[in-house]
């Protein structure tokens, strides 16, 4: 799949997003809009699938097979590591669900992560019988030394596997996941990797030692809803148990659907590793979606992306800051996303902050008590003072100013 010549990407230009309405969209930590080359992706399927029903599956199933190389290639992992999943979510089911738990194993999570990535360890814990042990991210927004001391120190307990994010949903804070992974194997320990807020603006690399990694597409892939990913490394796949596969978790799974003779059966074995968790029919549309923006997202490269994102964020920091606002970005550049939260000026209310600036052009969101802006490579630099403008208004306004 190939992008024309039209669709080129360029960092500050909103050209893709003609439709995307108000002066500044700082909300892709929560839902991306789609551009233009996206949107036209999904309009094909949907014409190939509403023309031909099964000619469209045909021909859009091989298509598919290059979005996991392009998956695959994103984080340095090899094709046959990603299965295709509906969610960040199912993927944490999947491993956490998946593993050969022993009766006591412990799970490391961290106060402050998301709910996607507690709640199935959660009930893993429940049902085979796991001890959860909770550390506290404030160690590492203080110093990467700090933060990874306390983990080593659980590790020396006895870990099974770490569950964490690459950047925290609240904050904004990049985890060191290199050491991280380098702490958890030193100890036999595995480290799982929750990226969504990470992939497409914040490099990621499984070579650094992640095991297991899941995302959706939604956020800075600047995909669809309903799609996303699963990594399982190779040196992880023979202790798999996946629990919960479906029919295509089969070796050769489709092999009854096809040929002269009856070939049915139910004993043939699972696959090993990612790909025995695609449990059924895929979300073709979103696939192919995800598959658009990829191509997007290559042409101008995560590093530069990031780069971008982060010139961006020191001006609005700056700005802000001035404003009286407290910013919970981290002081390591290192330990930096494309997410920057900031706790409001005590004599504002949050939500009638967020719905002031919304109502002006300016989209961002409001994640447990702190404003938070998440731009991406559309936005240009020479945004920031329109949305500090906006920003000085809204404020005037709720203060009674105006």
């Amino acid at each position: 799949m190939h992008l024309d010549r039209q669709s080129v990407s360029r960092l500050g230009d909103r050209l893709l997003f003609p439709d995307l309405e108000g002066s500044a969209y700082l909300a892709h930590a929560a839902i991306s809009p789609l551009s233009t080359p996206v949107a036209e992706r999904i309009a094909e399927v949907t014409r190939d699938y509403g023309r031909g029903g099964m000619a469209g599956f045909v021909r859009w199933a091989p298509r598919l097979q290059q979005v996991r190389r392009d998956l695959a290639a994103l984080i340095s992992a090899e094709p046959s590591e990603i299965a295709f999943i509906a969610n960040t979510t199912q993927g944490v089911i999947d491993i956490a669900f998946g593993l050969p738990w022993r009766k006591g194993d412990r799970v490391v999570l961290f106060d402050g992560e998301f709910p996607a990535n507690v709640t199935p360890w959660q009930q893993a814990a429940e049902e085979f019988g796991l001890e959860l042990c909770w550390l506290s991210l404030d160690a590492f927004h203080d110093s990467v030394d700090a933060g990874l001391a306390d983990l080593e120190r659980a590790l020396d307990r006895g870990v099974r596997v770490v569950a964490v994010s690459a950047v925290q949903y609240k904050t904004g804070l990049r985890m060191p996941l290199a050491e991280m992974a380098a702490l958890c194997h030193k100890y036999g320990a595995e480290i799982f990797v929750d990226a969504i807020q990470a992939l497409g603006a914040t490099p990621v690399d499984v070579s650094w030692g992640i095991d297991y990694l899941s995302s959706g597409s939604h956020k800075h892939l600047m995909g669809a809803e309903g799609a996303g990913f699963l990594y399982v490394a190779e040196r992880c796949a023979a202790t798999l148990k996946p629990r919960l596969a479906g029919w295509l978790g089969h070796e050769d799974p489709a092999a009854f659907l096809m040929g002269d003779e009856p070939r049915l059966r139910y004993d043939n074995p699972l696959q090993r590793g990612a790909q025995a968790l695609e449990i059924g029919t895929s979300n073709v549309i979103g696939l192919a979606a995800l598959g658009a923006s990829i191509e997007l997202l290559r042409q101008l490269g995560v590093p530069a992306i990031h780069a971008h994102i982060d010139a961006y964020l020191d001006q609005l920091e700056a700005g802000l800051v001035e404003r009286g606002f407290i910013s919970h970005r981290a002081k390591v550049p290192a330990l930096r996303s494309t997410l920057l939260s900031m706790a409001v000026p005590h004599d504002v209310r949050l939500s009638k902050l967020g719905a002031a600036l919304r109502e002006r052009g300016v989209v961002c969101n409001t994640p447990d008590g702190l404003i938070r802006f998440a731009p991406h490579w559309p936005n240009a630099h020479d945004e920031v003072p329109k949305v500090l403008a906006i920003m000085d208004e809204a404020l005037a306004a709720l203060r009674g100013r105006v």
